[in-house]
């Protein structure tokens, strides 16, 4: 899986006024004390051409969102770092990665990025007060970052700054657009950044040259095989993934928050015991606990795919996460047995979400037309976690999960009508020592009863399945 943020994370807006104006602004006292100096960069791989397939599915959720999707980090900065120091990392990233160095063209036949050769960009120098906390500071600049529009044509997709306090440099503030990176990819950028001296080997295929490679008979043969798997999926599953419902209450959109430490044990528990990584772990419980509230079986979820395991694609600091389709028949078996069939039904998906967007979509148009109904789609898991756990330590112990159970806390966290979520969009955060899950949901479909039974479910039946290797799923035959 790979990070794409849920609907309710997309907080900047694109060609509008923030979302939440009351954050992201630095007071004038703050603001008062900015410097900006001008980084000189060069660099290869420029070029004209089309948007790589990630790209693509990114520009659609934009202008569907009304969003740029800024995404980055706050991080301290060692002691001594000189504003020297600042401008070299800026300028290794900005010569380094083609990505970073794409603005945007429209042309009548379509948007195509553009790679710049050489240019220059500003480094922001934020000078907090003596009585400041640099890291609030820090916070506010990005929040800065984030709510101001980004220009695609005009603007590098790369903001930067440094704070400073009492004369030391203390924070540094990334932000990027999702158009030219993503969580794994910052995660790269930043480990070469911090090896820059030792070489840094030669940087993976950029958004560009993946475009070219899509576009070559070899590339096409890759997007009919994966076309082909979704139309088999489109033709056969039910067209309802959830119960009708008589009510449309409002506000429509709802959002939660669910913390499990116990789920997080258990799905590592289950993890040692069956030799199957978590993320497969945690779909099988996420599809059991959605077959015994909505009675829909098989689940059909959209997973959010990180491609980095393609040749040529395992370092790219490129955004190339794509939707893969799973068909889940959750079986009345042992959960350990689901578990295996579930990550069997994974391995399928990922290998069919590198594909071409504007194909995929209007292979879904065609089928809805042939099959006289919409194929609902609305229901997805998106695992960001990129913070993989601890293969070498013992797995948790039974006690241990129970003693967890008391700290599990559900909340209804946002209700709103005027940005709309698909009908169901669980998110796993990239929280180290819990299970964090993200929902944003459409009441319309799934009452909010229902959606916590769902996802107190997840829990349940993890922690069961961790306590007792035989216990079953309960789930009949579709």
């Amino acid at each position: 899986h790979e990070w794409l943020p849920s609907p309710a994370a997309t907080r900047g807006v694109l060609g509008h006024a923030s979302s939440r104006p009351d954050r992201g602004r630095l007071s004038s006292r703050n603001m008062a004390d900015t410097a900006r100096l001008l980084v000189d960069f060069e660099g290869g791989g420029a070029g004209v051409g089309w948007l790589s397939w990630g790209q693509r599915e990114l520009w659609h959720m934009f202008e569907q969102r009304k969003t740029w999707v800024p995404i980055g980090t706050v991080r301290p900065l060692p002691a001594g770092t000189t504003v020297d120091d600042a401008v070299a990392d800026l300028r290794f990233v900005m010569s380094r990665y083609p990505n970073m160095r794409t603005r945007l063209r429209f042309d009548p036949d379509g948007v195509k990025q553009v790679v710049s050769a050489s240019g220059q960009i500003p480094l922001e120098i934020v000078d907090a007060a003596g009585d400041d906390d640099p890291a609030e500071v820090a916070d506010q600049v990005w929040h800065a970052y984030r709510s101001r529009d980004l220009d695609f044509v005009t603007e590098w997709p790369v903001r930067m700054a440094v704070i400073r306090h009492r004369g030391a440099l203390t924070h540094r503030v990334w932000v990027m657009s999702h158009l030219v990176t993503d969580g794994t990819g910052a995660r790269i950028l930043v480990e070469e950044l911090a090896a820059r001296g030792s070489g840094g080997g030669t940087a993976a295929r950029s958004p560009l040259e993946q475009a070219r490679w899509q576009a070559s008979p070899a590339g096409q043969r890759q997007c009919e095989v994966a076309l082909r798997y979704w139309e088999n999926v489109l033709r056969r599953v039910s067209v309802r993934r959830y119960p009708e419902r008589d009510q449309t209450p409002h506000p429509r959109y709802w959002e939660a928050q669910f913390d499990s430490l116990a789920a997080h044990l258990a799905l590592a528990a289950i993890s040692a015991r069956t030799g199957v990584e978590i993320p497969s772990v945690l779909l099988t419980a996420f599809a059991v606990s959605l077959v015994r509230v909505t009675g829909v079986n098989p689940v059909v979820v959209v997973l959010v795919v990180n491609n980095r395991f393609r040749p040529g694609l395992a370092r790219t600091v490129s955004p190339i996460m794509q939707p893969g389709l799973c068909v889940i028949d959750v079986p009345d078996a042992t959960v350990d047995d689901a578990v295996a069939h579930t990550r069997r039904r994974a391995i399928t998906a990922y290998k069919y979400a590198y594909h071409d967007p504007p194909r995929r979509e209007a292979l879904i148009e065609q089928v809805n037309r042939d099959r006289g109904a919409q194929v609902d789609l609305e229901c997805s898991l998106n695992h960001i976690r990129i913070n993989p756990r601890d293969e070498t330590a013992p797995p948790p112990a039974p006690a241990d999960v129970r003693a967890a159970l008391p700290r599990t806390s559900f909340e209804w966290t946002q209700q709103q009508d005027h940005r709309p979520y698909d009908k169901l969009y669980v998110t796993v955060e990239d929280v180290v020592d819990t299970l964090r899950l993200t929902v944003d949901t459409d009441i319309h479909h799934l009452s909010p009863d229902a959606v916590e039974a769902f996802v107190r479910g997840i829990e349940e039946v993890a922690v069961a399945a961790a306590l007792d290797p035989s216990r079953r799923t309960g789930v009949g035959r579709p």
